[in-house]
This record gives structure tokens, sequence and C-alpha cells, in this order.
């Protein structure tokens, strides 16, 4: 028969006591960890969310207690009133801080029993790992692990961080409403259907954007929120359908006044982890990001920068029988990386590195191994004397190995820089305890489509262009010279910490004639663009101030604070890849009755 808790209650945490405690009489309640039974004594491993405590109980001190000791199993939990006592130098555990002390047990009760758990908490993490999809189909007994207990304390801990420090500035906290219109602003819109106006939706938000800017035209000045988020969109690692953003508006700013900001968030919140962020991040424009790096969110813990090979091979001799003739005269370009130290890799290795660039649709690898022979698939097309040039352009030394892709840009530029950071995590010449943050600026207003032959928006339609850019805009659009759509750069922003996008931002349109040409230059009619964001539109009319703001992804901030690459880590209840929640099985359907009342019918594929 189990036993009450009646008015007992606990003292400490399992966690807390210290050798200052011994001699005194707690109260500790929480899990069995682990037990070892030694005959007249028995050892049970105590476990809370604050940590272990050894508790000691004996026979002939305290038989009743010994007896509920043996009935005890893993994951029972119960509750131990007892002295606290040294441990013997001999049996000190340095692992845990409650170590050098343990609890003689005095009275113990067994508050509940426990079924055997379906996977050994103890070996996740290990090469035992369990199934990522039965940890999450038992997720309550997932959260008991340590790990995940200390990754949901510090994302706790992150956000009253950043509370505290946007308080500090003036900022004010608003809360925006959960049910809104669909407004698309990239993503799929999840949809709520209202049963009282049949037919028609409501829509959550994907972010507070519109509201945020509400707020500046209704002189608050200064806005920020802890925000819940939603998108229907395919899921990664670090992507999840629902997730929660530092959201932020400010009026009467320029980019650098928000980039302060941004700044000082993350110095507070990364010395959780003591470490000091530098007070001004370096600046790096979109366009010298992905030229030097293969994207526009580098990881700077590690060089191998991406080197132009272009006009060198232009301008070789028999490049027209090489295998790069196709993309250059097609307008392509060669890039390489050079691998410091490599020129040994072995030929299983690089058809390995080849099939890796060939998944971001590059044609093929190729490569110089840079040694007193020069070896090189295109030595039958060049002489060792130009390999030796090409490599030296690409700053490779004796002993480096280049490997070089050639082709479209919107194919070079990613897969090398794919490589860069897959060849970096297997040669480990990333620094796990180095944190590199920089600004990327200038991105591009819109991005060229190959396959549409149109320029499409690469921001939500409320980002302001560049002033020096705006003349490029308008006659773009009032001229309808699509083609300079490329040349305009937005007031737009990211903030990258070791490869992660962890916020985004821009400065916003607030006059309503530049958001009407920016609507019209997505491809919106007036018609539409009235009815999705007619109110919006009206609002500019009434004295808006020029604003800008940005929007930080709590779950990737704390990825990076708590040393994961996977989102699920740090969220107490995240859905699958497959936009599942194996816990409580959902989506799952619903009665007849109830889709009856909102008018809806399912009609089956």
């Amino acid at each position: 028969m189990l036993d009450l808790l009646g008015n007992l209650q606990r003292t400490h945490s399992c966690g807390s006591l210290r050798e200052e405690h011994v001699g005194q009489t707690v109260v500790l309640m929480g899990w069995v960890a682990r037990k070892r039974d030694f005959g007249v004594f028995t050892f049970i491993d105590l476990r809370d969310r604050e940590g272990i405590t050894q508790i000691v109980v004996s026979e002939d001190f305290a038989p009743e207690a010994h007896t509920k000791a043996k009935q005890a199993r893993s994951e029972y939990v119960i509750a131990v009133k007892g002295e606290v006592v040294a441990r013997s130098p001999e049996t000190v555990n340095q692992k845990i801080p409650t170590g050098k002390i343990e609890v003689l047990a005095k009275e113990i009760l067994i508050l509940n029993d426990s079924k055997p758990l379906p996977f050994e908490l103890e070996k996740v993490g290990s090469q035992n790992l369990a199934s990522e999809e039965l940890r999450l189909k038992y997720r309550y007994l997932d959260l008991r692990r340590p790990q995940l207990q200390r990754n949901l304390m510090m994302r706790a801990q992150a956000i009253k961080k950043i509370r505290e420090y946007m308080d500090s500035l003036g900022f004010i906290e608003i809360e925006t409403p959960i049910l809104l219109k669909s407004t698309p602003e990239g993503a799929r819109d999840f949809i709520v259907p209202s049963r009282i106006y049949r037919g028609k939706f409501f829509a959550l938000p994907q972010s507070p954007q519109i509201l945020k800017q509400i707020c500046m035209i209704a002189g608050f000045d200064k806005y920020y929120q802890i925000a819940r988020c939603f998108r229907d969109e395919d899921l990664r690692a670090d992507r999840q359908p629902e997730f929660t953003q530092l959201d932020v508006e400010m009026s009467f700013v320029n980019q650098e006044m928000v980039y302060s900001v941004i700044e000082g968030v993350f110095r507070s919140v990364f010395r959780l982890i003591d470490v000091e962020l530098p007070e001004k991040f370096p600046r790096m424009t979109y366009n010298e990001a992905i030229e030097r790096f293969g994207t526009d969110k580098p990881d700077l813990r590690f060089s191998m920068e991406l080197k132009d090979l272009t006009e060198s091979f232009k301008t070789a001799e028999n490049i027209a029988s090489s295998p790069f003739a196709s993309a250059l005269q097609n307008g392509g370009m060669v890039k390489a990386i050079t691998v410091k130290g490599k020129a040994d890799y072995s030929r299983k290795q690089l058809d390995e590195l080849q099939e890796f660039v060939k998944r971001y649709g590059a044609s093929g690898l190729t490569w110089i191994k840079f040694l007193e022979e020069t070896q090189s698939p295109l030595a039958k097309f060049f002489s060792p004397e130009k390999l030796t040039e090409f490599a030296e352009k690409a700053e490779a030394e004796k002993g480096d190995i280049v490997l070089i892709v050639a082709g479209k840009k919107s194919v070079v530029l990613p897969a090398l820089g794919a490589l860069r950071i897959e060849i970096a995590k297997r040669e480990n010449l990333i620094d796990k305890n180095t944190y590199k943050p920089v600004l990327i600026t200038e991105f591009p207003m819109f991005e060229y489509n190959e396959e549409s032959g149109q320029y499409e928006p690469a921001h939500h339609p409320f980002t302001s262009p560049m002033d020096e850019d705006l003349e490029f805009f308008r006659r773009a659009v009032e001229k309808d010279e699509r083609e300079l759509l490329g040349k305009v750069r937005a007031k737009a922003y990211d903030a990258v910490i070791n490869g992660y996008e962890c916020a985004g931002g821009s400065i916003r349109i607030h006059q309503r004639e530049i958001q009407e040409l920016n609507f019209k230059a997505i491809g919106l009619s007036p018609e539409v663009a009235k009815e999705r964001f007619g109110f919006f539109l009206e609002a500019l009319e009434y004295g808006a101030p020029p604003h800008g703001g940005f929007a930080a992804g709590i779950e990737r901030i704390c990825m990076i604070l708590c040393g994961t690459e996977n989102i699920r880590d740090v969220m107490a209840f995240p859905k699958t890849s497959s936009t599942q929640d194996l816990m409580m099985d959902s989506p799952g359907k619903v009665d007849e009755s109830q889709l009856d009342e909102l008018g809806i019918r399912i009609i089956s594929d």
C-alpha cells in the first residue's frame, strides 16, 4: 500500500545539501534514480530537478525505513526524512555537488510506484541512445533526464535575462492576439475556423509583425514581447511548427540603433554561460558573406574561406577542352576551398565529398593535391605549373588539397558553403567553446527565381529598401523595369552566431506610397492588397513614425547556450519532423458534431 504525504514538507532539494548541513535533520523528496542493495545497508540515489543525493538506509538504525527501501524500485516517488552526515574520504563522489555528504534515513514514505520504464534514463545520451520517437512518445519520462532539465532551466533563465535587459532600456512588454487575419508572410498559415462566422477563418500568427508596427503608430515607441509563433512549413533539426521569439520594435531608429539593442540582448544572455561577446559585433554585407563563405549564415569559428578561381581558369590555355568550359561559357563561376594538410585524402574520401556536393545541385567536385608533384584530375588539361598557380591562387601550401566546384553561382556557393561546414565537422576544426557573432547587412530586397524567370521578395513585404536604392525601386515598379529589382538592397539584417541565424529584422516602410509600391512589386494587385492589408495601409496615413526592429529565436539561442544541435532538446513538448505530437497522438480526428458546428466537411483524397 502506498503512503500518504500528509503534512510532511520538503526542506531541501536533492542538489542543495553540502558539508555545512552535516548534523541537520532534513526532508527530501524525489525519484529513485538508482538503488544498491547490500543486505543490512541499502543505498538510494534520490533525484529531483536540482540534482542527486545519496540516501543510506540501515536495517539496524531504521528497520521500518529499511523495509520501505527494499520495496522501492527505479523511478518510485519517495520522501526521506533523515540526518545529513559526512561521507568518509574514500567514499566521496567528486562527480556530483552533493558528493561529500549523504543522508542517513530515519523514515521513508513511498508516495507512488512506477512501471518499468520503456527506456533507461541513464543510458540516453550514450551509445545506447533510445530512439527519438520512443522518447517523444514518453516525453514526460525523457524530461526527467538531468540534461533536458538543465536545458529547460537555461531557457527560463535566458528569457528572464532578456526581460530584464529590455525593461532596463525602457521597452514595454505588450501581448498581441493569437487569433489573427490570414496575411501570408512567406510560409503557410495555420488557419482556425470560426464557429460564429461560418466559412470564415482566423490564422495563427507567423509573427506579430503588423501588430508591432501598429504599436509604433500608436506611439508606444519601444515594444517587446516573448511571442509564440506558428508556421505550417516543412521541418528541420532547428525548426518547429510552433516556436517562441523575442519580438522587438522601436520608433525613430536607424540600423545602428537596432544593432545596438541586438548586441546588448545577446551579450546579456550569453553571460549565463560565462561568455563575454564583443560589445560591437563584426559587420558583413550579404554579398561579402556569400562570396567568402557560401552562405548568409557564416560560421566564423574557423577559416577555410571560398576562393574565386573564375578569372584564373578563364585565361588559362586549354580551358575550352576542360570540364569547366561549359560553366564559364554560360556565365558560371569556379570557386574552391583549401583544406590544410589534407593532400592525403583517399579516393574513397574524395568520392564521398563528391557525392556530398551533388546533394546541393553541383555536377561534381574536382581537386588539386598540392604536393612536390602536383596531382589532379585536371592534369590532362593543364600543365603542372598551371595547377600550381591555381593552388596558390586558392592560398594552398604544400601538403594542402584544393577542392573545386564549377557551375551557376546559385549552385556553386551553397554547395561549397555546405562542404566547408561538412569538412570542418569531419576534421574537428570547430572549437565548440568559441562563440563568434556577426551581423549580416544589406540583404537583397528581391531574389531571382531561375525557374520562373521572375524576381521574388526576399523578406516580408514591410521591409524598407535602402535609401540609396529607392530610385531603382521606383523605376522597377513604376516603369516596369523589373531587372532593376536585382539592384535593390533592403534595410534588412541578421544576427548570426556560430553559423546559426539567431535574430533577423529590418527597418520598415512607414510611408503608404512606398508600401503600396512594394505590394505591387511582389505581385499584389491593389484589390488584393486592400483586402489583405487595407487596415494597415490606412494606419500608415495617420502619422506613422520611422521604425524598425527584429525578432530573435529563443530556441535557436538556447540551442547554442546548451551546446545542442537539435531544437527539440530545448523545448518541453516538441513535435517530430513530421509535425506530430507522439505523446498526445496529435493531430487527431474530431467529432462529426464539431465539424458540423463549424460548417466543415472532410473530403477524402
